[in-house]
């Protein structure tokens, strides 16, 4: 299957990214199998980054990975919005340094919208099943985030395309 991860440079050996904030899965290097999706994440970062450097600029990094590679990994799959997925999200983001024993974490994404509601099921104003009722009317794209060099090691980089 084919990846893109957007950014605003050209990432021919990802790496596992720690950031101040939490991130729907925890530290990794995220990817999704939507092109479209990859390329508005490439111009929002270009956009921010040229309010500091006018010469930023929107890349989308094109990977394959073999889908035969899930069985040496440690895999867990979100396919919908459920309990569990609600869950690890709101551990990762509310807490940087969550751990979880996952090699590949493949689910929705918590965007602006979704996050809004994670939030709210995080500070404990919003219980997770109206969360979850609420979650099935938002388009949610996908996630895949790959968590250890284990993972990563089987991610092969093909290109890249600038915006």
């Amino acid at each position: 299957m084919f990846l893109y991860h957007g950014s605003t440079i050209i990432v021919a050996k990802p790496q596992i990214v720690v950031t101040e904030y939490g991130r729907d899965f925890g530290v990794g290097f995220y990817t999704t199998d939507i092109k479209e999706q990859a390329a508005r994440w490439a111009l929002r970062k270009a956009k921010i980054e040229k309010r500091k450097n006018q010469t930023a600029r929107a890349i989308v990094s094109k990977y394959e990975f073999d889908e035969k590679n899930f069985k040496n990994l440690c895999v867990i799959n979100f396919s919908e919005p459920s309990e569990a997925w609600l869950d690890m999200v709101c551990a990762c983001r509310s807490d940087i340094n969550h751990k979880h024993n996952y090699d590949l974490v493949t689910g929705k994404i918590a965007n602006d919208n979704v996050g809004e509601t994670v939030s709210f099921v995080a500070q404990g104003i919003m219980r997770k099943e109206d969360a979850l009722e609420k979650l099935k009317f938002e388009r949610i794209n996908n996630q895949i985030c790959f968590a250890t060099e284990k993972a990563l090691s089987f991610l092969r980089y093909i290109d890249f395309e600038e915006l």
